[in-house]
């Protein structure tokens, strides 16, 4: 069921429905936008542009461009300078939300952490182990 929401770029009132996050108006801007965009980038000589290159050819707001790269819609297999901010250190990356820099960082605290836990586990173990006392007779 749609919902009533604010455009995040005007400010207007649009019928949220999941499919897009902007009202009509912005979506078409930005789809003129992603149109100027790639008509600069099929051009073989544009094609290895960097981020801060096609802000300056095209005016288009990096944002807007690291959305495109997030949803697909620019590949980075075949613009390869392209990318988007890690959620964790702002390093341009092109697939998920963390560069690999934090990838290999945070499983290097998830070892850590799970041996440290199995340290503790075993501790418990032995602690609670049972004792037996020597009868005497």
């Amino acid at each position: 069921m749609a919902e009533i929401r604010n455009c995040p770029s005007c400010g207007e009132f649009f019928n949220y429905t999941g499919v897009r996050d902007v009202c009509y108006k912005c979506a078409q801007r930005e789809e003129d936008m992603y149109q100027i965009v790639y008509r600069f980038l099929r051009k073989r000589e544009n094609r290895a542009a960097t981020v801060d290159r096609i802000v300056e050819a095209t005016g288009v707001e990096e944002e807007v461009l690291y959305k495109w790269v997030r949803k697909g819609r620019l590949h980075p297999a075949v613009f390869p300078n392209l990318g988007y901010p890690c959620d964790n250190c702002g390093k341009i990356t092109n697939k998920g939300k963390l560069c690999q820099d934090c990838q290999d960082d945070l499983k290097s605290e998830l070892r850590t952490f799970e041996a440290a836990q199995e340290f503790r586990e075993d501790i418990k173990r032995r602690e609670k182990g049972t004792y037996l006392a020597e009868q005497k007779d």
